[in-house]
């Protein structure tokens, strides 16, 4: 079976970031996973440290899905066909305006940071 990540970045909406965690943790990662092809999900808040002061500029939260399927096309439109009835409730604490949502599908193995240490180079 094919499998995706599904990331999405998100913002609250003004003064609601209590209720917008709440909500996205307890009601919208469960619902979401109840979509047929989602197998898990993981929440995050930007870190204060970045590379670039440009980062954290836009998004502030970032949620991570994996999916397992064969038919992606279909668990995106079933996904879609939930969103705002009471299979995927919605709150008026997230940011619809600003959501950005992307599915990415692998084309290489994971390389894992131990199978490839090396000397450390000179400058």
């Amino acid at each position: 079976m094919a499998k995706h990540t599904f990331v999405v970045m998100t913002n609250p909406t003004a003064g609601k970031e209590v209720e917008f965690n709440e909500w996205y943790n307890k009601q919208h990662i469960p619902d979401v996973l109840n979509v047929p092809g989602f197998v898990s999900g993981q929440r995050f808040r930007i870190a204060d440290a970045q590379m670039s002061r440009e980062a954290g500029k836009g998004y502030k939260y970032l949620a991570i899905y994996e999916i397992e399927t064969d038919d992606l096309a279909g668990v995106l439109k079933e996904l879609r066909a939930r969103g705002g009835t009471s299979e995927i409730v919605a709150s008026d604490a997230i940011d619809m305006k600003n959501v950005g949502a992307f599915v990415f599908t692998p084309i290489a193995e994971k390389v894992m940071a131990k199978d490839v240490k090396r000397p450390r180079h000179a400058a």
